[in-house]
């Protein structure tokens, strides 16, 4: 984008960052205080039968998810036109209304749904924010573009939620979402004055941006998103019950390992997001290969504390990874659906979320212990690598032609 100082392109990379780091903690704070959530909200399940009571309050994040799943291609398809700057504060000030609604609600139905609603805005944001990314970055510099938009939310993991998690442990889990509300306030004040004006594209219609799911490499690049995220959801939701059921440890220490999750998750951005500047599809196959590796090493050691701490790294790092690529990949199948192409990979991400976090519970609420969710999360990187060589095959029959963003 033409016009801009270099100082000026990192504030306004930066303040999209931080709605990302605003989003990061409000999806990922409630896998460190599940238990708190299950003990508050679902009292006498809680004492009558505490796992099925952590299994119903994975609830959360499931609803959390099909917000994100509903709201992404939705609101991307309607507001393709729109600009792209007053899109991204109309979707800031969502996400801090649902948020506070999330904090103040009395009863787990309530904030069931709060937590649906704060999930609408989330694709919508990504899929703007990375496309303006991109556009500050400049040719051949998007993958990086799309990864330091999604820095934010990794960077959340290292010091956003562990810190609200460990904020909600001793003043309660409403006091912690309420604090997540404050960063996107504070995010909305950023993007308003950092962010420079970008319209929306003029010529896209809802007809034309549905057409992005008339091609077969869309879908194909969706599903692996939402496959391979759904392995890494499956563990992620449960691993503060691993913690302190498998591992031993008290629950000072589930902050500990939520820092060594996102620190994995921002290496894993960041090099992924470098990575499908060179190759996108071998970035694919890699972290996929990678996965595999770490989440058969966290089933297999995850109860030792070294073990743990080593293959959440790992797992948060291969999980990260995979992110920028698909979006990266999105973005060269899309053809002129950029906008809804880019949000509705987080609504598929989420779908992994959602499904991940699912089947977890159930392994965990039929009795298979702590560590099930884990093979649920090996076995849905079978069909990940599946769909990554069809679209490999496909792309080898019907060559791709260049999308602009």
């Amino acid at each position: 984008m033409s016009g801009l100082s270099p100082a000026r392109v990192r504030l306004a990379l930066l303040a999209l960052a931080l709605g990302g780091f605003g989003i990061g903690t409000t999806e990922f704070v409630a896998m460190g205080l599940i238990e708190n959530l299950a003990r508050d909200l679902l009292p006498g399940l809680y004492e009558a039968r505490p796992t099925e009571a952590i299994a119903q309050a994975g609830w959360l994040i499931t609803a959390y998810a099909l917000g994100v799943v509903v709201g992404a291609p939705t609101i991307a398809a309607l507001s393709a036109r729109f600009p792209r700057k007053k899109l991204l504060l109309w979707l800031l000030a969502a996400f801090t209304v649902a948020t506070v609604l999330s904090a103040v609600l009395p009863t787990f139905g309530l904030v069931l749904v709060a937590r649906f609603v704060a999930g609408l805005p989330h694709g919508a944001y990504f899929g703007i924010a990375t496309l303006v990314a991109a556009s500050l970055m400049g040719e051949g510099k998007r993958g990086r573009g799309v990864a330091l938009v999604l820095s934010g939310l990794t960077i959340a993991n290292v010091v956003g939620v562990p810190l609200i998690t460990l904020l909600g442990q001793n003043a309660g889990w409403r006091v912690a979402y309420l604090v997540v509300a404050s960063i996107f306030a504070l995010t909305f004040v950023a993007v308003a004055l950092a962010v420079p004006f970008q319209p929306g594209d003029r010529t896209a219609t809802l007809k034309r941006e549905l057409t992005a799911f008339a091609r077969p490499q869309v879908w194909l690049a969706l599903l692996t998103g939402a496959v391979g995220f759904g392995g890494f959801f499956a563990v992620y939701s449960y691993v503060g019950p691993v913690i302190t059921k498998v591992t031993l440890q008290d629950d000072a220490f589930i902050p500990i390992a939520l820092v060594v999750i996102g620190l994995g998750m921002t290496v894993g951005n960041l090099a992924g997001g470098r990575a499908a500047d060179h190759n996108v599809m071998g970035t694919i196959f890699v972290c996929f290969a990678l996965f595999v590796l770490s989440l058969a090493g966290f089933a297999l050691f995850a109860q030792t504390t070294a073990g743990l701490l080593i293959s959440l790294f790992l797992v948060g790092g291969a999980a990260s990874a995979l992110s920028p690529a698909v979006q990266s990949r999105l973005m060269d199948v899309a053809g002129d659906s950029q906008t809804l192409a880019a949000a509705a990979n987080h609504a598929a991400l989420n779908i992994g979320n959602s499904l991940g976090a699912y089947l977890g519970g159930v392994t965990i609420a039929a009795g298979l212990g702590y560590l099930s969710p884990t093979w649920v999360g090996l076995a849905l990187c079978v069909p990940g690598i599946g769909l990554a060589l069809a679209s490999v095959w496909l792309q080898r029959r019907r060559p791709l032609t260049s999308a602009s963003i």
